[in-house]
């Protein structure tokens, strides 16, 4: 058997010898109120089944599969919003980045960078 391994991301310790946990959230964050009201949502669910949650959602979403789609509330906001859902709702949050230049002011703000 494989060695086991540990990350923590915020506070929580996630592992391949670990209880199952939950990355979730909207595709791209459409304003504040909807990213709190989605966060509070998914940390009802997880809450009642026991589940550890990593809040996932993007503040610009440069891979839409539509030029009209929602894009979202840009870095500056968007990193606002997922910094109070991370203090609001006490979860570790997720994002993904785009462009090199962006993954340090991103790592400020979040716990996990998807690339």
């Amino acid at each position: 058997m494989a060695d086991p391994r540990h990350l923590s991301i915020g506070s929580l310790t996630v592992g391949n010898d670990l209880p199952l946990f939950l990355i979730a959230g909207p595709c791209v964050l459409e304003s504040r109120a909807h990213g709190q009201e989605m966060a509070a949502a998914l940390v009802e669910i997880t809450g009642k089944l026991g589940l550890p949650l990593i809040f996932k959602s993007s503040y610009d979403k440069a891979n839409r599969t539509s030029l009209k789609g929602v894009r979202g509330v840009g870095m500056s906001e968007g990193l606002a919003i997922l910094s109070d859902i991370a203090g609001k709702h006490n979860v570790p949050v997720l994002t993904d980045v785009h462009e090199p230049e962006h993954c340090a002011p991103v790592a400020q703000a979040v716990d996990v960078l998807q690339i």
